[in-house]
């Protein structure tokens, strides 16, 4: 996926008035684009507004500064990436199948055509408390899922069943941006489908290694 979809230099006819909801959702939409394209530190919020055919005031009524719109969007992204995994893990009772799933999620998100996972993955702003908070939510609140289901099918403890969890996560997000590339674009050299294949068999046959007891 390239960043170079999104033409910044377009901005959206200027139309008529829109419900709040709808003209919120509108500028989010817009201000995604931008953000991917430029990062938060170059984006600014005259390019927000062309983009979405508004007036700065008509931005500012509905977030009152660019931090505050970026956090919007990062809420929004993290909420994604967090309701895909668990709806992979609740896909099935197959403790294999969840793992391809949970795989699957990610390698799906980081494809998606919005590129909004470089506000998650690649933000050029996490040294911004609000944002490294927004980012970390990801890994905690994933790996809290994961390590319920560890916990439950091997009776490791607590804390035990948490790292493997956080281990898991880890190698979801790096090998899925990884397969992307630095470009934004997939080499095509494997196919996403395969890709996440190849390391839910990984991630696999490590978690497969912990049994509940020896007789399992």
């Amino acid at each position: 996926m390239s960043v170079d979809r999104f033409d910044s230099g377009e901005s959206r006819p200027r139309g008529a008035r829109m419900p709040r909801r709808e003209r919120r959702v509108q500028l989010m939409e817009s201000a995604l684009e931008v953000f991917v394209v430029h990062g938060y530190h170059a984006a600014a919020m005259d390019d927000i507004a062309d983009r979405a055919g508004v007036s700065k005031p008509v931005l500012y009524q509905h977030f009152p500064g660019k931090l505050d719109l970026y956090l919007a969007l990062l809420d929004a992204s993290c909420d994604t990436i967090i309701d895909n995994c668990r709806l992979a893990l609740a896909s099935t009772t197959d403790n294999k199948l969840r793992v391809q799933a949970a795989m699957q999620a990610f390698f799906d998100y980081v494809s998606s055509d919005t590129g909004a996972f470089r506000l998650v993955f690649e933000s050029d702003l996490t040294s911004e408390p609000a944002v490294r908070a927004h980012i970390d939510r990801v890994t905690t609140e994933c790996a809290a899922m994961i390590a319920e289901v560890i916990h439950e099918d091997t009776g490791l403890p607590d804390e035990a069943s948490r790292l493997l969890a956080v281990a898991l996560v880890g190698m979801a997000q790096v090998s899925a941006r990884f397969w992307l590339g630095e470009d934004g674009v997939s080499s095509g050299a494997i196919p996403l489908e395969d890709a996440a294949a190849l390391v839910s068999g990984l991630a696999w046959r490590g978690i497969r290694g912990y049994p509940k007891s020896e007789d399992t």
